[in-house]
Formats: structure tokens, C-alpha cells, sequence
């Protein structure tokens, strides 16, 4: 027989056991798109303590639609061996681009991350950042539902050594650095530059370029570092998304075991 309240205690216990386990992390990855699921695969397999904030309730950002909702991506050459790694299947479509499947990609990065320790907690959006000395140190957390709901709701905080932005498009931590902090971002201006239109083959150069810290705790991934450093979109190819998450992680591994602080 099923007891609705074991239920409820099962998933209140042990949520909280989650949210307990992320309040002091080594990186904290805000975004689950493409490129911070992959960068935080390889942080958590390197054994780092991670999270991953995700707004919505589905993780995933722009990959699960494809190319205009056709469920297919194209990754070139050089990130095949990314999909190769972690099982997933990929053809090639003409020499140099290969398609995969959107929902095949999806579940499998975020499987990944999750098994190799990662916690990712959805619904969860940042409102603000810690900064303490010049440098960013944590985040401001709150429900997604509230800020939909209109509810002024009191945030709270979580300590992390470094932060990462891979909010896409929008690049959010970014945004809130710039208005609130003062902060100057490492950009010609010591503002956010905004993406540029489309131009594919430049973008996916660019943006594992741009994968870069961009001030003090705070480094950028994905198409984040696109909008912050004022290059391209590049549209449904996402091979440059990967290449710059895994850029990412090997860069913040690198740092922490320089006693990045």
C-alpha cells in the first residue's frame, strides 16, 4: 500500500539533502544548455563539486529544438569526438558536418552530468550575484514561479569559488554584474559588447574564443560569451557549444588547482 505522505517526506528529505550538499560548491553553472551541461560533466567527473541552475523546468537551453523545431543538430569535426565520448550517435551528413538527434543529445548530456555528480536543480533562477573584495563569490538564488508569480520572495545565497554564465543569449549573471556590481567586465568597453547577426563559421571560432573569465570569479561559456564579447550567433550547429563548455572546465580545473579562491 502507498502512503501519499511517505511520498511527500521522501521528496521533501531528500531535496533538502540536495539543496544543503549545493550551498558551498567549487563552481557554479548557471544555465543547462549545451554548454554547461558538458562543462559540467567534465568538472564532476574531475571530481569538483558542482551545480547547475537551470530556470526552466527542462534542461537543455536551444538544443532540444533543432533547427526551427526540426528535432536535428549538426556538430563539425571537431566536436564529434564529444558526442563519440558519451554515446551519441552521429552521421555524417557531408564531409565536415554531422547531424544528430536534438532529444538523443539532450538526455544524454544531461544524464552524464548527473551521473558523474553534478547536481542540476531546476525551477531555479539567479536574481543577483555575492561580491566580496572585488570579486564574485556566490550566487542569489530564487524559485522561477515567484518572479512569474510577481511574489515579492526573499532569495537566498550560495558560496561557490568561481561562477560560471552559460544563460545563452541572454547572458543573465552577466547582466546583473554589469548593472548592480561595479564591476568593470574584461571587454573594450568594461561593458556587455551584445551579440552580432548571424555568421556561422565565425561564431563557432569565437565563441570557444570568448570562453574566457570576463572579471573576477566570473567566467563566461556557450552563447554567453558571444553576447558579452560582441561576436555572431551561429544558429543550429553546436559543436562550438560543446567545445566551449569543455574549454570551460579545463580552464576552472586548471585555476582550482592553482588555488583559485
Amino acid at each position: 500500500m502507498l502512503d501519499e505522505v511517505i511520498i511527500s517526506k521522501g521528496i521533501i528529505e531528500e531535496y533538502k539533502k540536495k539543496l544543503l550538499r549545493v550551498l558551498d560548491v567549487d563552481v557554479a553553472i548557471v544555465g543547462a544548455g549545451p554548454s554547461g551541461l558538458i562543462c559540467a560533466y567534465y568538472l564532476a567527473k574531475a571530481g569538483k563539486k558542482v551545480v547547475l541552475f537551470e530556470k526552466k523546468l527542462s534542461i537543455g537551453g536551444g538544443m532540444w529544438g533543432g533547427g526551427m523545431m526540426f528535432n536535428e543538430i549538426v556538430v563539425q569535426e571537431e566536436a564529434k569526438s564529444i558526442l563519440d565520448s558519451l554515446g551519441i550517435r552521429a552521421k555524417e551528413y557531408q564531409k565536415g558536418y554531422y547531424v544528430a538527434d536534438s532529444v538523443e543529445c539532450v538526455c544524454a548530456l544531461g544524464y552524464h552530468a548527473a551521473a558523474a555528480g553534478a547536481d542540476i536543480l531546476n525551477g531555479i533562477m539567479v536574481e543577483d550575484v555575492m561580491v566580496k573584495k572585488k570579486r564574485i563569490c556566490g550566487l542569489v538564488i530564487e524559485w522561477s514561479a515567484a518572479e512569474v508569480a510577481g511574489l515579492h520572495v526573499d532569495p537566498l545565497t550560495i558560496k561557490s569559488r568561481v561562477v560560471v554564465d552559460a544563460s545563452g543569449h541572454p547572458c543573465e549573471v552577466v547582466k546583473v554584474v554589469e548593472r548592480k556590481s561595479g564591476l568593470r567586465l574584461n571587454t573594450k568597453t568594461g561593458k556587455i559588447l551584445g551579440e552580432k547577426s548571424m555568421w556561422a563559421e565565425v561564431a563557432e571560432q569565437e565563441v570557444v574564443k570568448n570562453t574566457r573569465e570576463v572579471c573576477p570569479g566570473l567566467f563566461v561559456c556557450g552563447m554567453a560569451a558571444n553576447a558579452v564579447y560582441g561576436t555572431p550567433r551561429m544558429g543550429p550547429i553546436f559543436g562550438g557549444m560543446l567545445l566551449s563548455g569543455k574549454k570551460m572546465a579545463e580552464m576552472l580545473l586548471t585555476r582550482i588547482s592553482h588555488g583559485v579562491s
